[in-house]
């Protein structure tokens, strides 16, 4: 290999161009260095240069790798003029520290197009560089050999070789950089130089149409797996070269980079970014698009994998919801889902039905031909089970007839028997229960929302309702709350003598203020059913607390406001404690929130950014808080498909406290099943 630093006065120039006079003589500069690769598919090697961070040569810790691609008829060095930047963005920790790859393509006259060619004398340009190249980078420098490490880029000509690269190789790369790429649909223009040089020949044609076509986007997005997500950043000067003929203005690249972003948004595994900066085709466009893409995508680099989802997954052939889980003491647990068929052998009765299950003892399976849905299980002492949700049939055998949404609450003992079921609701419109506590006598707390009138009248629309149901399954009582707009609980639980609710509301409830959208809110309640007081939590945006508990004699609620995970306590006389929020960058959620000793909480919820190393899609979230609200710790898991949210971005996840201190988290993924199975983490 060779090495040899670039000559000082290029180095110097770059430097001087590139760092803020705030900044000058503080930036800590990497190093550029050259090398060769030898490539089997070429028979000659790769020349390349190298961009190393500062401290690379003084440490032992391995790096992602940035691959860019240069235009037609240029070199190597056209990309050292982003050094700079790399040198600012590093030091200032908005990028994580990488190494930098710049090859050289001087084959077909520097009209490569980055593919292997089957002209005459063409060569094999993406599978030395994406077999090859790769291949020596990871043998000779420090990097980490995963494609969560390796990002690609490149501009014009190159920008359609990176867009290639990592459509038709996302084994090796997870994102691209594309700047004005030199694509075209369906066909390039007639005066185009990706017909000149032989890059899309087969034979002695220069270019075939349909060897184009083959090798283009379209094909390749159509190809597209979520098991393999890929991120592109596409960027386009709006005075870019204006092609002359009005017949082909359909190629002029802001309007062919418009149509790559569209198409690409929408195929699966793919999420796209699109920019449109002042400018024309050259750096003017191409220094800053460079800047924001690599701030937008270098954050997402990871040099280990991510934590990958638990397995074997839960459910059935079907449709199959998550509906809660609980500790009964040790390893057991007990799981409750909607399923769309048997398990276990189970009957089914049609639709979905309620299944609840303890592994490795029992499973008990049970509803009515129509919809059944859990949200939520919870223990009692004597090791059975409370669960709740709602049914459109006649669940309890009291409710002949009856084909809209009910509230229920069953119980079953330690073997999984059933010893009751309590069905309630308003004739005729929705009830449904969507989230149960186990009250300190052995009885349930059950929320959710009705359209109907369970106490007293309908402010309008959907009303919150709190319900006591007694240890015997006897319904003590029913509060209702709302407002004129849509309200919905989600989240109950009980202190020694208060309860607390949480959900959101589409207009102020009694006693509150609106903040603008839904908003998120927190009710106390005594435990005889008497409201406390009431707190609007959120922003501006669309709000809502999906979890709440009581960890130190205070209630603790989380969910999502203004697209970030929010959590908030309050006193037991209704002030404010304290609020925390996460925000990855991307959308954000709690959903299930479990006390701990110490009187801090463990937040569960998704995110679709990155807080420790994404695995793509919505990951499953994790946060611990100390009980003054304080960021312990963070850490996410999943597959490269969604967690937790649906298609409606619906929360299906419930998390619980095991004995040991950990926490048990059951939820929705999509990862093996575009209908929905449930995964089971400790």
């Amino acid at each position: 290999m060779k090495r040899f630093l670039i000559p000082v006065l290029s180095v110097l120039v770059l430097l001087i161009g590139g760092v803020g006079t705030a900044e000058a003589g503080r930036t800590r500069p990497g190093e550029l260095v050259t090398g060769s690769a030898p490539s089997a598919a070429l028979g000659e090697d790769i020349d390349y240069t190298a961009y190393l961070p500062y401290g690379y040569e003084a440490g032992t810790q391995r790096y992602p790798v940035l691959y860019l691609l240069h235009g037609r008829g240029d070199t190597m060095t056209a990309w050292t003029t982003v050094k700079s930047t790399l040198d600012e963005l590093i030091q200032a920790k908005k990028i994580p520290a990488l190494i930098a790859i710049l090859p050289d393509a001087p084959w077909s006259d520097r009209g490569s197009w980055y593919v292997d060619s089957r002209y005459q004398s063409g060569k094999s340009v993406e599978t030395a560089l994406t077999r090859d190249l790769i291949k020596h980078v990871d043998s000779t420098w420090r990097t980490a050999p995963i494609r969560q490490a390796r990002l690609v880029g490149g501009y014009s000509m190159g920008g359609a070789g990176a867009l290639r690269f990592a459509l038709a190789h996302p084994d090796v790369f997870s994102a691209a950089i594309v700047l004005s790429p030199a694509v075209y649909t369906p066909l390039p223009p007639a005066d185009s130089s990706a017909r000149e040089f032989g890059a899309y020949g087969v034979g002695d044609q220069l270019f075939d149409d349909q060897r184009y076509q083959d090798l283009n986007y379209p094909a390749l997005l159509a190809k597209t797996s979520p098991d393999l997500p890929v991120q592109l950043f596409i960027a386009v000067g709006d005075d870019e070269w204006a092609n002359p003929d009005p017949a082909d203005a359909r190629h002029d690249l802001d309007f062919e980079s418009e149509a790559l972003y569209n198409a690409a948004r929408r195929a699966p595994g793919v999420s796209a970014q699109m920019r449109i900066l002042d400018g024309g085709h050259d750096w003017t466009v191409w220094a800053p698009a460079f800047a924001q893409a690599i701030q937008h995508l270098g954050p997402t680099l990871s040099t280990v994998p991510p934590q990958p989802l638990p397995t074997p997954l839960l459910g059935t052939a079907g449709t199959d919801w998550a509906g809660g889980i609980a500790s009964v003491g040790g390893d057991a647990y007990t799981v409750g889902f909607a399923a769309s068929a048997s398990v276990d052998g189970q009957a089914y009765h049609g639709k979905l039905d309620a299944v609840v299950t303890r592994p490795g003892s029992w499973t008990t399976e049970f509803g009515t031909a129509v919809d059944e849905r859990l949200y939520g299980v919870a223990a009692q002492p004597d090791g059975g089970v409370l669960v709740a949700g709602y049914t459109k049939g006649d669940l309890d055998g009291q409710h002949a007839g009856n084909a809209a949404d009910d509230a229920f609450v069953a119980s079953l003992d330690a073997s999984g028997s059933i010893r009751w079921i309590t069905q309630f609701g308003s004739a005729g419109v929705a009830d449904r229960a969507y989230g149960l506590a186990a009250s300190p006598d052995g009885g349930a707390y059950v929320t959710g929302y009705t359209k109907g009138a369970l106490d007293g009248a309908n402010a309008g629309d959907k009303d919150t309702f709190l319900a006591r149901v007694a240890p015997s399954g006897q319904l003590q009582w029913v509060r209702q709350l709302g407002g004129p707009g849509e309200d919905k609980a989600f989240a109950v639980t009980a202190g020694i003598s208060e309860v607390y609710v949480s959900g959101t509301a589409g207009s102020p409830l009694p006693g509150t203020s609106g903040l603008g959208g839904y908003d998120g809110f927190v009710a106390r309640y005594t435990d005889a059913g008497a409201l406390s007081w009431v707190k609007a939590v959120g922003g501006s945006g669309d709000d809502r607390l999906d979890g709440v508990t009581v960890s130190g004699g205070y209630a603790v609620a989380t969910g999502a406001a203004n697209g970030d995970l929010i959590a908030v306590s309050f006193s037991s006389n209704g002030s404010e404690r304290w609020t925390t929020t996460v925000d990855s960058g991307a959308a954000d959620g709690g959903v299930a929130v479990v006390a701990r000793a110490d009187g801090g909480v463990d937040l569960v919820g998704y995110t679709r950014g990155r807080v420790t190393v994404a695995a793509g899609g919505s990951d499953v979230l994790c946060v611990r808080l100390s009980a003054k609200g304080a960021v312990l710790a963070k850490s996410q898991f999943g597959s490269p498909r969604d967690e937790v949210v649906d298609a409606f971005a619906e929360p299906n996840l419930y998390a619980a406290a095991a004995p040991d201190g950990r926490l048990l988290i059951s939820g929705l993924t999509f990862a093996s099943s575009p209908s929905g199975d449930l995964f089971i983490a400790r």
